[in-house]
């Protein structure tokens, strides 16, 4: 149970930092103002740090709930396992709809898509 609260919160923070660092540097910026027009002027800022850690105890949970299942002998091949899986269900699948619904530049759903699996990876 320790293990589970202290990779749950570290994860959390992790998803948060690779949060900012991942959509406010210069490129994403860049990359990212076809959204200009719907984009919120500020950020709620604890709002962000509970869902991030909420969903850090969850990817954590579930992780654990899955491992047995997960392909691999050693924890690390089932962590990368798991962590294409929610990439695939997270990102790419997010990524393949928003190609679909908008016109957003190829550019930018690779951006979205490459430091999505990073971030899967925590």
């Amino acid at each position: 149970m320790g293990t589970f609260i202290i990779v749950g919160t570290v994860s959390g923070i992790l998803f948060g930092i690779m949060d900012g660092l991942i959509n406010t540097n210069r490129l994403a910026q860049k990359l990212y103002v076809v959204y200009k027009p719907i984009i919120k002027s500020s950020v709620n800022l604890p709002a962000g740090i509970i869902i991030d850690l909420v969903y850090g105890f969850m990817m954590a949970g579930i992780f654990m709930l899955l491992f047995n299942s997960l392909p691999g002998a050693a924890g690390s091949v089932k962590g990368i396992s798991f962590a294409l899986i929610v990439w695939f269900f997270r990102v790419v699948m997010h990524v393949a709809s928003q190609w679909m619904m908008f016109k957003v530049p190829a550019k930018a759903l690779l951006y979205t898509s490459l430091p999505g699996y990073a971030k899967c990876l925590c």
